[in-house]
């Protein structure tokens, strides 16, 4: 009797596990061509071009270009946090303060 209780409880969280990651990995994928989120990851991308760029044509070193890679880590990490709360998107108001956060690694780059 044990036994078939726990064979069961296994069973069931396998299919409930299975069941939250598709859903999760679903959503996740039709709500990154949201378009505030889009931007944001676009403009991410754009800045971690301009950053190798700029260490490749030695005008910024490793230990600079670390720092804003980790700026920008932690800007992305945050607008997926965002979207987690809500629903997958990201408010206006959200993206101006994404955006801001970005103005402030851009100026760092080229300089």
């Amino acid at each position: 009797m044990k036994n078939s209780k726990a064979i069961f409880a296994v069973v069931l969280a396998t299919f409930l596990s299975t069941c939250f990651t598709s859903a999760f990995a679903f959503d996740t994928k039709l709500d990154k061509a949201h378009p505030r989120r889009d931007q944001v990851n676009d403009r991410l991308k754009n800045q971690n071009k301009r950053i190798h760029n700029e260490v490749r044509e030695g005008e910024m070193s490793l230990d600079e270009a670390a720092k804003l890679h980790q700026q920008d880590r932690n800007t992305r990490q945050e607008e997926r946090d965002m979207a987690k709360q809500n629903g997958g998107h990201i408010t206006k108001l959200e993206q101006k303060a994404l955006n801001q956060q970005e103005n402030g690694v851009s100026k760092k780059i080229g300089k």
